[in-house]
């Protein structure tokens, strides 16, 4: 073999060899694309997924916002419609005390009244011996029914007619402009052992007071139906 047969196998092999390179080279670069194409569309897949999960999130909380907002203006418009519902209610019941002024002013159904009073609250106690308080001004009417009461009330619990005594101490006066926020009575008595441990008020005030929380159901069915339940 001549040195111009060794040159050609050498170049040969050169050939060969840069050819093996260039397509081992050629197959690197395809899979190192193939591998980053893959990976970027792995990394853009989780930036996406990141991206749902974070508006999903905010999604959410936007949605808990508006629960919370529309129940505290529900809430609110419920205690509106309850405070309303009471302003009617009490304004119902300062208009039916203002009504239970005319009661002592006709003095022939007041006396009739006063007397009435006396006898209930005489069987609720059934004390021997009992002490009134009422109005100043009832006193002399208190007076003039006294002994008719004493006798009704021991006919009905067939015992003798009890000992009453008239308080020294009376019950606050009708309200008017010059006690507008003191205390006040529209009339009635308050009876007492004379011990002072059994006590029955039976003013018109306490009355009032017991007839309206009594019906204050039925009240508010008739003023408000379903809505006041």
């Amino acid at each position: 073999m001549n040195d111009g047969d060794v040159s050609r196998q050498i170049q040969q092999m050169v050939r060969f060899i840069r050819q093996e390179a260039e397509e081992k080279a050629n197959e690197i670069s395809v899979s190192a694309e193939e591998e980053f194409n893959i990976e970027k569309l792995q990394l853009v897949e989780a930036e996406k997924k990141k991206i749902r999960q974070e508006y999903e999130k905010k999604e959410k909380q936007v949605e808990v916002r508006k629960k919370i907002e529309y129940s505290m203006q529900l809430n609110a418009s419920r205690i509106k419609v309850l405070q309303a519902q009471d302003d009617v209610v009490n304004e119902m019941k300062e208009s039916a005390a203002k009504e239970l002024l005319n009661v002592s002013r006709d003095h022939h159904v007041y006396k009739t009244l006063l007397k009435d009073v006396i006898v209930q609250s005489l069987v609720r106690l059934k004390e021997p011996a009992i002490l009134l308080r009422c109005r100043k001004d009832d006193v002399p009417l208190v007076e003039s029914v006294l002994d008719s009461a004493k006798e009704e009330y021991a006919s009905k619990v067939n015992v003798h007619p009890p000992e009453i005594f008239i308080d020294n101490v009376n019950l606050p006066p009708a309200p008017s402009h010059h006690n507008a926020h003191g205390p006040f009575c529209s009339g009635g008595v308050v009876i007492a052992s004379r011990d002072g441990k059994i006590v029955c008020e039976n003013t018109l005030d306490a009355r009032l007071d017991v007839a309206f929380n009594k019906k204050l159901p039925e009240i508010r069915k008739w003023l408000f139906g379903q809505v006041a339940a």
